[in-house]
């Protein structure tokens, strides 16, 4: 098996790169790619060590790295970080949470990456047919739709859903590997309906403990009353859409947004592993720990770091990835939360529309379970995002001025017109 990975200089990569060949995976080469060359030589040697043994080549071009791959790994981030800071800056100035998927600065970054995207789709196709690739770039639902305009062997993937499934079953106190879960929505806009464990609903057990309820978000986010009421559990991203002026109010008194933290982060990781004689992964592992740890605590106004709670083996970039090649590798049938297309599994949706739900994952990709009839208290807020990420796929794919202002103003957390048009002017250059 051939593994390619177009992103390579991303500061995941080591982490993939050594959940896969710590696998029972028959991998024989990991191709990396990326843009930033200098930066790809640093994580590559950093995905050398935490995969000893596996040959890691660092690849000139798209074409080198995918040819002949059985899974292509897309991860980019146009602009860099750099520019991560500019749009979640920008959405703040207009009052509106500066934050990377959401809002105003997830729209610039879906209108900035899905042309790249959509070109790497078109030249994986062309230099290896035959490849699955699983898409992790973010916004990853739009990305995906774009992408599977060229190839119908998209998938996108996601740790946000099995994060949740993770700390829900760690609150019921149930091994989430037996349980099976009930969850429907968008990338970054999902809710758990229920889980169920030996054929038994276990919800209900939550709505009666308002600690055991709360304590399966690392931050406070949602009010346990409120959660008791839509007897659903939202991911940590719909927080962005039920209280944005608490998430906004907070990034402002912080003073710098999530971008600024994790620049700050990057920049000591590649420091520190560029000192001589350093321990290359003990630095990794702990860059690894405290992004983790720091993760929503800005927007939440969260004093502290949250230690990620242990593992069971469910959640996580690297086992979500694990989790799907093995599944289509050994035709397992396995059920995994994924981005692909709804094809009436959410009937208020179009078929073509990208949702996020559990998929049976075996050797003919990712089909999507029966989701039905969505609740009516979050159906507004499902169609309305999923009409904006549509005009926003399609201004990226055709690019105007008109179009991008017209799908911002559908944005759920831009207020109007007249603020979308500021907006595209401050958010400029958008492709």
């Amino acid at each position: 098996m051939k593994i390619a990975v177009i992103g390579g200089a991303g500061v995941r990569t080591p982490l993939l790169v050594g959940g896969l060949t710590r696998s029972d995976l028959p991998i024989e080469q990991i191709a990396l790619y990326d843009v930033d060359r200098e930066r790809l030589a640093i994580m590559g040697a950093v995905a050398g060590r935490m995969a000893p043994g596996t040959p890691i080549t660092l690849c000139e071009s798209v074409a080198e790295c995918v040819a002949w791959a059985d899974f292509v790994f897309t991860s980019i981030r146009v602009g860099g970080i750099e520019q991560r800071i500019h749009d979640e800056a920008a959405a703040q100035r207009h009052g509106i949470v500066g934050q990377e998927t959401v809002g105003p600065a997830g729209f610039a970054m879906a209108m900035r990456t899905i042309p790249h995207m959509v070109g790497y789709a078109r030249q994986i196709a062309a230099a290896a047919p035959g490849a699955w690739i699983v898409n992790f770039t973010n916004p990853v639902g739009m990305v995906t739709e774009a992408m599977r305009t060229e190839s119908d062997r998209v998938i996108g993937i996601c740790d946000t859903p099995t994060e949740l499934f993770e700390e829900v079953a760690r609150a019921l106190g149930l091994d989430s590997a037996a349980c099976h879960f009930d969850y429907f929505g968008l990338n970054h806009l999902g809710w758990l309906r229920e889980v169920y464990s030996g054929g038994e609903p276990q919800l209900q057990r939550l709505w009666g403990d308002a600690d055991a309820l709360q304590s399966v978000y690392k931050v406070p986010l949602f009010d346990s009353a409120t959660l008791r009421r839509l007897k659903l559990l939202p991911t940590e991203y719909v927080y962005y859409y039920d209280q944005p002026t608490r998430a906004f109010d907070n990034v402002r008194r912080a003073g710098r947004s999530r971008g600024q933290a994790i620049a700050g982060l990057t920049r000591e990781l590649f420091d520190s592993v560029a000192s001589p004689g350093a321990d290359v992964v003990a630095i990794y592992k702990s860059y690894l720990w405290t992004r983790s740890a720091s993760y929503m605590q800005i927007e939440a106004g969260s004093d502290g770091l949250t230690a990620p709670a242990p593992s069971t083996g469910l959640s996580g970039y690297d086992r979500i990835a694990l989790g799907v090649v093995r599944a289509i590798h050994l035709n397992a049938n396995t059920i995994i939360p994924l981005s692909v297309e709804n094809r009436g599994t959410i009937p208020s949706l179009l078929d073509r529309d990208v949702v996020e739900v559990p998929c049976v994952v075996n050797a003919n990709g990712a089909r999507p379970l029966q989701v039905g009839r969505v609740p009516d208290a979050i159906a507004p807020l499902l169609a309305r995002v999923k009409e904006y990420e549509r005009r926003t796929v399609a201004a990226a794919l055709a690019p105007s001025i008109d179009a991008a202002r017209d799908a911002l103003a559908h944005n759920p957390l831009v207020p109007d017109a007249a603020t979308a048009d500021r907006l595209i002017a401050d958010l400029s250059p958008l492709w």
